[in-house]
């Protein structure tokens, strides 16, 4: 398996952030040829230490990092990238990575 990890920082407007991107971008991001399993963290992001710069963590699981990439290459996958300059002003860190149980 592997996942793409989406870590959206604080928007300035947290309300319309949370409005759009459950109305509009997940809709796109579902779309995602591939996409086994897509979660996003419900309530305040906190760190272990200090204050954390992210409103929302988004954690989607495919096949393997290709079919990540396959995805994202896709006519879908440029739509929703695309889309994250309509709401996640603030910036995003993606993380794509293979995954094993320990």
């Amino acid at each position: 398996m592997a996942q793409l990890v989406a870590l959206y920082k604080k928007p300035s407007d947290a309300k319309a952030f949370d409005e759009y991107y459950a109305s509009t971008h997940v809709p796109l991001a579902k779309k995602l040829p591939g996409l086994r399993d897509y979660e996003i963290s419900v309530g305040p992001v906190a760190m272990a230490q200090g204050d954390s710069p992210y409103h929302l963590v988004a954690e989607l699981r495919f096949d393997s990092v290709d079919a990540i990439k396959a995805a994202l290459g896709s006519p879908e996958g440029q739509a929703t990238a695309a889309d994250l300059a309509n709401f996640a002003q603030a910036g995003v860190d993606l993380l794509i990575f293979e995954t094993r149980e320990a």
